[in-house]
């Protein structure tokens, strides 16, 4: 495995490649969970690429950056082990300037959910993954279901940038318990995981009473609400996978999402129906 730190040094060694290029780019912190987008990554592609990078721009103040779980010795052997090709692993100041260009998220879907409380969060995750995109230039990039909006709105970035890169979307790892992976899991107490299992059971609440034919999405919200009780709840949305918003839920074309928060540990999950 190869290991690479400038992004100039990484497009030159790319760059007369001639085989397909699937990248997974991670903030670190490994767990089954990227490990899955990576093995379906060495499945469909000739040569993989993971990047490791943990984005300050994707932080609001007071936010956990300086906390944020970092395990780099542990990262690169589970890479190496994985059978990663690449491993571009850049610093800060690899990545940006001091006066940067910047893409903005949409006036809509980049401020409602998770976006209405952290305001300005997914114009930081849009500009790395611009970024990112534009030094490794892959065939194919990988992203988890869980983070829906990110997955979204990275879509659609692409898509209106006329961007040459298919993106794939991953379905969510959970633990045994039902618990969505997720780098931030290693914040909560034993008290606190049995606490953020309501998220997940939340959502099993949803799919059991669509399986019973109960379509109504207020219905479904009151129900979920109820199962996530006390956590505090940043929002429980249905919507289409467009992102808009609907009365009914529509089979094979609905996400059913949750954020709260546990402690002070922010957890998303949701469900695609």
């Amino acid at each position: 495995m190869k290991i690479i730190s400038n992004p100039l040094e990484l497009k030159e060694y790319l760059k007369d490649i001639d085989k397909s290029v699937g990248f997974v780019p991670t903030m670190g912190a490994l767990h089954e969970g990227h490990l899955s987008l990576i093995k379906k990554a060495r499945k469909e592609n000739e040569l993989v690429v993971v990047s490791i990078f943990v984005n300050p721009t994707q932080f609001l103040k007071g936010e956990d950056l300086d906390k944020y779980p970092r395990k780099d010795e542990a990262d690169k052997k589970i890479c190496l082990l994985a059978g990663v090709d690449v491993l571009f692993f850049p610093h800060k100041k690899d990545i940006y300037g001091d006066d940067e260009a910047k893409i903005e998220a949409p006036n809509v879907r980049g401020y409602v959910l998770e976006g209405a409380t952290r305001v300005g969060h997914f114009s930081g995750v849009l500009t790395v993954v611009m970024k990112l995109l534009n030094i490794v230039s892959p065939t194919r990039a990988y992203f988890g279901k869980k983070d829906a909006q990110q997955l979204n709105l990275i879509g659609l970035m692409v898509k209106q940038f006329f961007m040459s890169v298919e993106i794939v979307a991953v379905d969510t790892l959970r633990e045994s318990d039902g618990l969505a992976m997720s780098s931030r899991n290693i914040y909560l107490s034993s008290e606190q995981r049995v606490e953020a299992l309501k998220i997940s059971l939340s959502l099993q609440k949803a799919f059991g009473m669509v399986n019973q034919n109960i379509l109504d999405v207020s219905k479904i919200k009151e129900q979920m609400r109820t199962v996530l009780e006390p956590l505090e709840v940043s929002y429980v949305e249905v919507l289409n996978r467009d992102f808009a918003p609907i009365e009914s839920i529509e089979l094979k074309n609905s996400i059913i999402l949750v954020e709260a928060k546990v402690g002070d540990t922010r957890l998303l999950d949701n469900i695609w129906l």
